[in-house]
């Protein structure tokens, strides 16, 4: 019997392009990060851990009765080596956030989705205050996002710079929906990336917009940027791939971006950790 020689397909299997041309194939993801349990490099024996033990217990509360709201827990007079098991037991999870003001407050989603770590820095970038707490998102954020924030953009000019032609239209769209938009309405997305916008459009919003007080990072396969604006509601999200390339680029109106915020099923999920956590521990 005659074998049938098959053909062989993929990366490398076909001869090179006269030109010396080659194909450059887009990098897929590597790797995401997945929850492992944390290890705790302190002796166990040598601490009193009573200061941890309370708010870990307090926690694993908040965790099981939400969404009633909770009570944060403040670790701000921790001794180091309680200070020490909590920072390691909580590390960082996926999600970043700073909030600027007249102190700054830094923000860390911990390993455990929706279990929150604020702290507020003075002028000389010390921690004075470390507050835990259990939520879709930090109480604070939202408030500080928007705190000096205008309620309507501005859309009154007499001449449009030189190559802005879309923009104006996304403007009045954006003022329309902040006039009816109220706490816990659904979002209202532009996607700026299906939209034929020049560089002058996207730098004409960007003026008109502003800046707000809260910045977000969300990492998973690549990394969302998210980025209060100076009207109240709206936010600039811009998705990145692994490799650091804009692949989305879009324009919110809602409380807090969706992709920032963790989900009741998260916080199930973290609780059931937590109590895993706890047997080995405590």
């Amino acid at each position: 019997m005659t074998s049938i020689p098959l053909p062989i397909f993929g990366l490398g299997s076909q001869p090179p392009e006269q030109d010396g041309a080659t194909l450059d194939y887009l990098q897929m993801p590597q790797e995401m990060a997945t929850y492992a349990m944390p290890q705790i490099s302190v002796d166990l024996n040598s601490v009193d851990w009573a200061q941890v033990k309370k708010v870990l217990q307090q926690l694993q509360h908040d965790l099981a009765i939400f969404p009633a709201q909770s009570k944060p827990s403040r670790l701000i007079k921790f001794d180091a080596e309680n200070r020490r098991f909590i920072d390691e037991l909580l590390g960082e999870g996926e999600v970043g956030a700073m909030c600027s003001g007249e102190q700054d407050i830094r923000i860390q989603e911990s390993v455990m989705a929706g279990v929150w770590r604020s702290q507020t820095l003075n002028a000389q970038r010390q921690i004075v205050d470390d507050v835990l707490e259990v939520g879709i998102i930090p109480q604070q954020l939202p408030q500080r996002a928007f705190a000096e924030a205008a309620s309507q953009i501005d859309t009154y000019w007499t001449e449009l710079p030189s190559g802005v032609m879309n923009a104006p239209p996304l403007l009045a769209e954006l003022n329309a929906k902040i006039a009816r938009y109220q706490p816990g309405d659904e979002a209202h997305t532009i996607n700026l990336s299906l939209l034929p916008q020049t560089e002058q459009d996207l730098a004409f919003l960007a003026q008109r917009l502003g800046t707000g007080n809260v910045t977000i990072l969300s990492r998973g396969y690549g990394t969302n940027r998210i980025t209060a604006t100076g009207i109240k509601y709206v936010w600039w999200v811009q998705y990145f791939n692994s490799q650091d390339t804009l692949i989305l680029n879009t324009l919110e109106v809602s409380d807090v971006p969706s992709v920032a915020c963790a989900s009741p099923e998260d916080i199930a999920d973290s609780c059931q950790r937590l109590q895993e956590i706890l047997k080995v521990y405590l």
